[in-house]
């Protein structure tokens, strides 16, 4: 019985080790693949600062693996030049190497930015990721953050009548939905909007005012830092202006008034609208006024009606990846003493899109098309660029088509159309084409030069005493948005 009972002591023993052997053996750590998941998909600073200062916020990082998993780094793009510092699973830097996280298991990340929103170097939109790296795959989420002290209008709807103020600049993110209401930007305001900023137009929208050249109301994207990347006013940045139709004359309105838009053109989806890359688009009865406005730089269409209705008077419009003007599917527009011109550059092209084209249909891409009635005047106004046709007009039956272009300078290559009527018109068709003669086309100065053929050539108006710049006319009327002085 002795013999029996040690071998049970024996084998007990043996069992014992057997069970604290296994439960005190290390699991190894997940050597390939795997994922980590985050408690936030953007890291979001919602203070807008008021004075120097700081704020902390934080996250997950999450292990839902069944193996231990070892984070090689967990880091900032920026770096130590970043505006944000980490704080990893208690370890201070931007740069936290080596974290192991158990299985089903999480680490901390705190995240404070240091921001002096008085300082005019700050970006408006202050942003970084956070980038954690785990078996050479990266997972990253954006960190933003608000820079300078600003008004700061964030997927916005305005219902109410609502006049913006001087104090300070406004950045616009997402969108600025203008309801049944009127919004007034006044004169001197400054609106800079992010890459994805667009306004939509139901109501009423009423830009600027004040003297020619002076207080204009400049709308452009809130990358202050461009020159650190090599260029300033890159095209695209950020969306424009969606004026929206409501049929038989209504819908959205707009008036500008000596205002600069720039750097746009931007795509910027809203809901189930087939937004078309363009500054200013007026669809299907919506109406805008346009005076001492200037629009450049659009990587998409300068100005573009869909059945809209635009006037424009004193203004330039150049610098369009498509058409500076293009009125399609017929629209009521009249331009006077305007200047449309497309001569590309690095950041635009211009190969194959004349700078104004006006038809009375709209291309489906599929060999139908959608018509509508047009009735268009240009009158006084520059059409040129670096093509050998700039203008090019067509019609379709199923709507009527009434095209006058009254003392106009332009070149196309294009048979002049029945429906196009020209008066005392300056006409270039290839090769022999009427050069404007710009001061200096590559530096954007579409002012005339002395020797300009359409000097003295435009019909003398009424109301039109003053050019682009708020120069006088004297009683000679240039052809274009400038006067020769």
């Amino acid at each position: 019985m002795r013999f029996k009972a040690s071998w049970i002591i024996i084998i007990s023993a043996s069992v014992l080790l057997s069970l604290l052997g296994n439960s005190c053996k290390k699991q190894s750590s997940l050597s390939a693949g795997g994922t980590l998941k985050f408690s936030v998909d953007t890291l979001k600073f919602d203070t807008v600062f008021t004075a120097a200062g700081s704020f902390t916020t934080g996250l997950l990082i999450y292990n839902r693996e069944s193996q231990p998993v070892v984070v090689s780094s967990v880091r900032l793009q920026g770096g130590n030049s970043s505006y944000f510092h980490l704080n990893v699973d208690g370890f201070p830097g931007n740069n936290i190497t080596n974290l192991k996280i158990a299985a089903h298991d999480s680490i901390y990340v705190f995240a404070t930015v240091n921001i002096n929103p008085n300082d005019t170097l700050t970006p408006f939109l202050v942003t970084d990721q956070l980038i954690a790296t785990l078996n050479g795959k990266q997972f990253s989420i954006p960190f933003t953050a608000y820079g300078q002290n600003a008004h700061y209008i964030i997927s916005d709807s305005i219902t109410t009548d609502t006049k913006w103020k001087t104090d300070r600049p406004y950045v616009v993110i997402h969108a600025c939905v203008i309801g049944n209401a009127v919004l007034t930007i006044p004169p001197g305001c400054r609106v800079y909007m992010h890459q994805d900023a667009r306004f939509f137009v139901y109501g009423g929208l009423v830009v600027g005012g004040g003297k020619q050249g002076q207080d204009s109301v400049v709308f452009q994207g809130d990358r202050l830092d461009r020159a650190y990347f090599g260029y300033i006013g890159y095209p695209g940045e950020w969306g424009g202006f969606y004026f929206i139709g409501g049929g038989n004359n209504n819908g959205g309105q707009g008036l500008f008034v000596n205002a600069i838009i720039k750097n746009c053109g931007g795509a910027s989806p809203y809901y189930n609208y087939g937004i078309r890359p363009a500054a200013i688009e007026v669809d299907n009865g919506a109406k805008v006024w346009m005076y001492y406005t200037t629009i450049k730089n659009s990587i998409g269409y300068g100005i573009l009606g869909l059945q809209g209705n635009v006037v424009g008077t004193n203004c330039l419009v150049h610098t369009c990846g498509a058409q500076a003007l293009g009125i399609i599917q017929g629209g009521n527009d009249t331009f006077t003493n305007c200047t449309f011109a497309n001569y590309g550059t690095a950041a635009v092209s211009h190969i194959n899109n004349p700078t104004v084209a006006i038809l009375n249909y709209l291309p489906n891409g599929d060999g139908t098309y959608e018509s509508g009635n047009l009735n268009a005047l240009l009158t006084n106004c520059i059409v040129y660029g670096s093509l050998d046709s700039e203008l090019y007009c067509d019609s379709l039956g199923g709507a009527t088509a009434n095209l006058n272009l009254d003392h106009c300078l332009f070149g196309t290559g294009y048979k002049i159309e029945n429906f196009v009527k020209t008066t005392n018109c300056i006409i270039g068709q290839a090769p022999a084409f009427t050069d404007p003669l710009f001061v200096n086309t590559a530096i954007g100065n579409f002012a005339l030069a002395a020797s300009s053929p359409a000097i003295g050539k435009g019909i003398q108006l009424p109301l039109v005493t003053d050019d682009l710049a708020g120069y006088p006319r004297n009683g000679r009327n240039d052809i274009g948005c400038y006067q020769q002085h």
